[in-house]
């Protein structure tokens, strides 16, 4: 089964469905070794990856440099026929206040300047603001320093990473907007009454991220799991850290697992939960490539296989599969999720 690709106009690139998601590989998911983050790399790259998303922050730097050194395997063998993968990094989250006033053309500079050295890149493909705070979106200011790093080479495009249905609609207007970066599963539907019908209109390329709700929607998971002290998913579970829409999606643990009971009910043991969740984003007019992550090559594997076209028989799972997303979505999460993201 080959992987599918697809080609927004406004990067120009054929990128494959599934691609590779790399904070797993930097941090906050429990302890990811490097020989663990090359497997994950290359088992994607084997599976017909050929995107990956990284970010500055991602163990400071770690994850970036670790995705460099891959690309950088690939330049050197000659027998690579297929080209270079595209490698999409994030900036901003490093600022420090955390605030509007930070975001000066020094410090955007600085971290694209950073990227470019963990990356060993001379021009970065893709350069997404990280989910800055709300003020940056309507700032011309920022976007204008990103046009100017386009001008001088430093970087191909630029896009953003947002929290809100909000957000995305806001950065929507701007005419040099390559990419938009949402949080995206059949845990959270807003996307699809306004966002990716406009971003389809005007070929944005759509990253679909948290694909998986932070591991929820793998249907591993009971009221009984325990996750390292160093993961996410137990010091930001409801936002302590960081944005309280990232981990787990923003859906409340014990409503998740619910939600995740019904939905395998549906699937009947015809398809495994997680192929079902990314087929069914993927499925979604205006979606470019979904990124899960990955902390075995084994887990990468899996996730990149459900790239290939479904069969017909898969088409009828699927199509069972959307109707009880969207039936659980009416009972379990809309009143808690529709108003906030």
């Amino acid at each position: 089964m080959s992987m599918q690709h697809r080609t927004p106009a406004r990067l120009g690139r054929p990128l494959s469905v599934i691609g590779q998601g790399c904070w797993q590989i930097g941090a906050d998911w429990g302890e990811v070794g490097d020989d663990a983050a090359q497997e994950v790399l290359g088992a994607a790259l084997e599976a017909g990856v050929t995107f990956f998303d990284t970010a500055d922050v991602y163990g400071d730097g770690r994850s970036e440099r670790l995705v460099g050194a891959m690309r950088a395997r690939v330049a050197a063998d000659a027998t690579a026929a297929e080209g270079l993968p595209f490698l999409a990094t994030k900036a901003s989250r490093r600022a420090e206040p955390f605030a509007p006033e930070s975001f000066t053309e020094e410090a955007l500079r600085g971290w694209v300047e950073r990227s470019r050295q963990n990356l060993a890149m001379d021009t970065l493909d893709l350069v997404q603001l990280h989910c800055p705070p709300p003020a940056i979106y309507r700032d011309d200011r920022v976007f204008e320093v990103l046009d100017a790093l386009v001008e001088e080479g430093r970087i191909a495009a630029w896009g953003v990473s947002v929290e809100t249905c909000e957000e995305a609609l806001i950065s929507l207007e701007r005419e040099h907007l390559a990419s938009l970066q949402i949080i995206l599963n059949p845990f959270r539907l807003k996307p699809l009454d306004e966002v990716l019908p406009l971003a389809r209109a005007k070929g944005v390329a759509v990253i679909a991220r948290v694909p998986l709700a932070s591991g929820l929607l793998t249907g591993k998971f009971s009221a009984t799991s325990e996750f390292p002290e160093n993961d996410h998913r137990r010091f930001n579970r409801h936002g302590e850290a960081f944005d309280q829409g990232e981990t787990f999606s923003g859906v409340d643990y014990a409503t998740g697992l619910e939600a995740v009971a019904r939905l395998e009910q549906a699937l009947d043991g015809e398809m495994a939960l997680p192929e079902a969740s990314l087929r069914w984003i993927l499925a979604q007019a205006g979606v470019t490539t979904v990124i899960p992550g990955a902390s075995s090559g084994e887990q990468a594997r899996a996730n990149a296989a459900a790239g290939s076209a479904p069969s017909t028989a898969e088409q009828d799972v699927l199509a069972r599969f959307d109707a009880a997303v969207h039936e659980t979505y009416d009972a379990l999460l809309r009143d808690s999720i529709h108003p906030r993201w």
